[in-house]
């Protein structure tokens, strides 16, 4: 018997009385298409995550904490911050920490009782993060023993902040121990959650150069994950392959990707608790001999990678010291994955894994279109096609959809667009419009259905997986009395995706010195911002009749020798 086509599997799967059957419902006085058996909240995927018992949920090192003790934790910090901190619906709850079991058992304590979650930027200096913290008016907060530093100085001098709950062993005076929060508890919070509530306040920078905090949904993060769990099955079905383990074994999962981005709270863990995955966590900085170290140990079979992540990898001088043959899935968002990569990754890995490109922003809850299995060796550069629950069009400037083949703005409506930022209406109005979600992303559409992404039409570089706006390092950079003007463009490279390069003017008579001018930056904004290249010119930055810097005269020339083990 032939196996189904891609567009056979989504009819079949999502037809009246299957399991991810697609209704229309009216949300804000707009139809959409909604999965029918949902979740209401991300209080009741724990409710229903803590069913499966004492099955690995969470392992850190030697750390291991059942899906029932997921559930007992979260729901034992909601009573300790509604008895003992005067915790209320609404209010904000900010984390800022490396990857942990802690990060989500507090969080998840937080929104289970209506509250919503902030995620800061681990990346960020303490600059960053006070404005983060002021501008979503956050009460209480989640910091770890090697972030903390960055926020002493602020306790006791932010209007909002009342409550800093500290994870590490010895907490300083002033901080709560994560210990008095994670403390187990049977019985869920029973106030009410909305399905248009927010879930958690993601900071993504803005052209503008501040950050804007997006917001993502209880009903648009449980469609984002539902929409993954069914690619995944899909893809299964069209391979002539069972989605489940034949041998009834648990998927283990490897989770490198932060948690304070889309790709790792909801595309990776939201979805490995959906699924029942064992999810495992890394511990501190990216390392690649330790991501190989981690899929020998646990047996990883899902591996949701920023490419630059995989990049590190599969290179690595010891990719063929380690047993990596339980690796049957490895999926990659955040940036463009050179072909490169790709191929890479197939020629070392010791079995043929299933391969998936994945497109999304914070805007849409994460992955937004999936390219997988043989598509994605057919079509390596593309996209993918779109959730079935969304529309996605390539708008010409009239606002109307352009023909197949050719060049238009990326547009996306549908559940699983934010309804907006935090306090910025002007920036939401500026995005979404009539529903549509303007990505400014330049794409096409070919005939087959599937998606390419050709260009960026904001002004951003995406380095490593994290978002990079130009305009706020020129900004920064424009601070420096000796800077006279500056411009910051994107350098391909194989590894990261594109580096960050900045070419500076600078007053007559300067000698600044490009350390100066890193310098500039790196006091003011996070690492992974400061230019790596830095580009010295005498005469005045090629400008258009309106005075805008003309970034394709700029881009790519000047390439400068760098050393990664400078790099964070």
């Amino acid at each position: 018997m032939s196996t189904p086509t891609y567009e056979q599997a989504i009819a079949g799967l999502t037809a009246p009385g299957a399991p991810f059957e697609i209704v229309t419902e009216t949300v804000v006085d707009r139809p959409m298409r909604l999965f029918k058996n949902r979740e209401r909240s991300m209080r009741e995927k724990i409710t229903n995550a803590g069913e499966r018992g004492d099955l690995d949920c969470f392992v850190q090192g030697e750390r291991r904490i059942g899906y029932g003790d997921v559930r007992r934790l979260a729901f034992g910090a909601s009573r300790q911050l509604a008895r003992a901190h005067g915790f209320e619906r609404g209010d904000r709850f900010a984390v800022l920490a490396y990857n942990s079991p802690d990060w989500i058992l507090s969080l998840f304590g937080a929104v289970s009782l209506g509250g919503v979650g902030v995620g800061l930027n681990g990346w960020w200096t303490a600059e960053e993060i006070e404005y983060g913290i002021n501008d979503s008016g956050s009460r209480y907060l989640v910091v770890d023993e090697r972030l903390y530093p960055r926020v002493e100085s602020l306790a006791g001098k932010l209007p909002s902040l009342e409550t800093i709950f500290f994870i590490g062993d010895d907490p300083p005076p002033g901080t709560v121990p994560i210990d008095e929060l994670l403390v187990p508890h049977d019985d869920a919070p029973d106030g009410p959650i909305d399905e248009d509530d927010p879930f958690i306040i993601l900071y993504t920078s803005g052209t503008t150069g501040r950050p804007k905090g997006c917001i993502t949904t209880h009903r648009g993060t449980i469609a984002q994950i539902t929409g993954i769990v069914l690619s995944g099955v899909v893809g299964a079905v069209v391979a002539g392959v069972s989605p489940v383990p034949a041998d009834g074994a648990q998927t283990a999962s490897l989770l490198t990707s932060p948690l304070f981005h889309v790709g790792g709270l909801h595309s990776n863990l939201c979805a490995g608790l959906t699924t029942g995955a064992k999810m495992v966590f890394t511990e501190g900085k990216f390392d690649a001999e330790q991501v190989m170290q981690l899929i020998e140990r646990e047996r990883i079979n899902v591996w949701g990678a920023i490419p630059t992540m995989l990049h590190r990898v599969v290179h690595h001088p010891k990719v063929e010291a380690y047993d990596l043959s339980s690796i049957a899935r490895v999926s990659f968002g955040g940036a463009p994955t050179p072909p490169e990569t790709i191929e890479r990754a197939r020629e070392v890995l010791p079995i043929e894994p299933t391969f998936a490109n994945a497109y999304g922003l914070t805007e849409t809850h994460g992955v937004a279109t999936v390219n997988g299995g043989k598509d994605l060796l057919e079509k390596k550069t593309s996209i993918g096609r779109p959730m079935p629950l969304l529309d996605m069009e390539a708008m010409g400037e009239d606002g109307e959809p352009v023909p197949d083949g050719e060049l238009g703005e990326l547009w996306i409506r549908g559940p699983l667009v934010t309804p907006g930022y935090w306090n910025r209406p002007e920036a939401t109005a500026e995005a979404i419009q009539d529903g549509w979600l303007h990505t400014g992303d330049l794409a096409y559409r070919d005939a087959d259905g599937f998606f390419f992404v050709v260009d960026r039409a904001k002004d951003m570089i995406i380095r490593g997986g994290e978002n990079v706006y130009c305009v706020e390092i020129e900004n920064c950079l424009a601070e420096h009395p000796e800077i006279d003007e500056a411009a910051i463009v994107g350098v391909p490279d194989a590894e990261f995706g594109e580096r960050v390069k900045a070419i500076v003017r600078r007053v007559p008579g300067s000698e600044l010195s490009e350390s100066a001018a890193r310098k500039q930056v790196a006091d003011h904004l996070a690492a992974f911002k400061v230019p790596e290249f830095v580009e010295f010119i005498d005469h005045p930055l090629p400008r258009n009749a309106a005075g805008k810097i003309l970034k394709n005269v700029l881009r790519g020339t000047g390439d400068v020798p760098f050393d990664p083990e400078n790099l964070t």
